[in-house]
């Protein structure tokens, strides 16, 4: 088998995560996050549509980690960042974080808003 080292040009990968924080590149970041080629940072959840309306010029899709389980997002959230050019996936926190270091890994325009689980 041929295993192959994973280098990530456009951000920083998800390292893990548990109840109340994601570690991101190393470092803990506790409660909701918004991370991707702009950098990580604290994100208000989804009253705060600004910080993710801020992305159109660097992402094509945003996914939303809604926590422990898959819940939906608010519609108006959604229709703002469709109608910005935003793709949105919805899925729980976990999957999020894993399925954003492939496309990460992939060289995608992504990025990753996370509820804690």
């Amino acid at each position: 088998m041929r295993l192959n080292e994973i280098t990530y040009n456009n951000a920083t990968p998800i390292d893990g995560y548990g109840p109340g924080f994601f570690r991101i590149g190393g470092q803990v970041h506790e409660g909701t996050v918004l991370t991707g080629p702009t950098g990580t940072t604290a994100w208000g959840g989804y009253d705060d549509q600004t910080a993710l309306l801020k992305l159109t010029d660097h992402v094509d899709v945003l996914l939303i980690g809604t926590g422990a389980a898959l819940t939906h997002i608010p519609k108006d959230l959604r229709t703002a960042l469709e109608n910005a050019g935003i793709g949105v996936e919805i899925m729980n926190s976990p999957a999020a974080c894993r399925t954003y270091n492939v496309l990460l890994s992939e060289g995608r325009r992504i990025a990753l808003a996370l509820l804690p689980v």
